[in-house]
């Protein structure tokens, strides 16, 4: 669209409106979701059947589930009438490390979380992996769970859930953030430890895989910490160019030629790369790298994520100005 419509557009009171389904378009979720609040669990069973071992689907839709599924007692009900479903199981022990985050935000930043809540949600996923050993959800939600721990878990305990991930499916982005996070300064570890952790694993994905995007993570991580920590001090200084730096925009190439350069470009942008797209289109806006950030935002079309935009201001308006400053029709 050219800039003379884009004009006409905005003059007759037309404005581009970003979608932030948290499905990304996946209607079969968002039925069994609704299925959830009502009560009912055959849908979630028949969608989780259908899902198969499509590992990154299967996470993505797990963990939504497992948002809709803490507030209520459905999950509960489907383990008592179907016990012996793997399913149930690993999605019952998503839908504890939940309850456990929802606990803990609940008592505030700083409080202690009561360590046998965090027990139980870890004995949970022990139980859902051995009732399904080949899935490699119940070692996501492990990898979780293991930041709530005060002074975290031992490192071997930790570097054995995340070999067994990796066992099932080694490159599950979703497991891999989930162990950055761990590493972060904000809870135990540094900015370096992070940065490390994510190159490394960028270096070895497949082309075609998001993998590497956890470089973009892991600087939208150290964005939220120092912004965090400068509340009321006003702006950090220098960093403004933390996203335009040399390294940061070397960095942003690298995750753009293997991810975005290695995947099949006739095949659509699936639900479950819908988010980790959104780090990307994020740090290409912000680094101000304009081929990039028009064929990111072209492939995401409405399709929008609350994260990581929140971090850096009002989520849509963001959106909206970024694209229509690019000239994305």
């Amino acid at each position: 669209m050219g800039v003379r419509r884009r004009a006409l557009r905005r003059s007759r009171g037309e404005r581009f409106t970003p979608d932030f389904d948290p499905d990304f378009g996946d209607r079969a979720l968002t039925e069994a979701r609704h299925d959830i609040v009502i009560g009912r669990w055959q849908g979630v069973r028949d969608l989780l059947a259908a899902t198969g071992d499509d590992w990154a689907r299967r996470t993505h839709r797990i963990r939504l589930l497992s948002h809709a599924a803490a507030g209520s007692s459905t999950v509960e009900t489907w383990r008592a009438a179907e016990p012996r479903s793997a399913d149930a199981a690993v999605l019952r022990a998503a839908t504890e490390v939940v309850r456990v985050f929802d606990a803990a935000i609940a008592a505030g930043r700083g409080a202690a979380v009561d360590r046998t809540r965090i027990d139980a949600a870890v004995e949970a996923c022990r139980g859902a992996a051995e009732a399904a050993p080949a899935d490699p959800m119940p070692w996501v939600s492990l990898l979780s769970v293991a930041r709530l721990y005060e002074g975290g878990v031992p490192r071997r305990e930790l570097r054995y859930w995340f070999d067994e991930l990796r066992r099932r499916d080694p490159y599950n982005t979703e497991g891999h953030v989930q162990v950055l996070r761990y590493l972060s300064a904000r809870w135990h570890g540094t900015h370096g430890s992070m940065y490390d952790f994510a190159r490394d694993a960028a270096g070895v994905a497949p082309p075609g895989s998001p993998l590497p995007v956890l470089v973009q993570v892991a600087r939208v991580e150290e964005y939220r910490y120092i912004a965090d920590g400068a509340l009321g001090r006003g702006p950090v200084r220098g960093f403004d160019q933390h996203w335009k730096h040399e390294l940061a925009v070397t960095e942003l190439r690298r995750t753009y030629d293997r991810w975005i350069g290695g995947r099949d470009p006739a095949l659509p942008v699936a639900p479950e790369e819908v988010g980790d797209l959104n780090f990307l289109a994020h740090a290409a806006c912000y680094a101000g790298q304009v081929e990039w950030a028009r064929d990111l935002m072209g492939l995401l079309g409405k399709r929008a994520a609350w994260v990581p935009w929140a971090y850096t201001g009002d989520p849509e308006d963001q959106f909206v100005r970024f694209r229509e400053g690019l000239g994305v029709g």
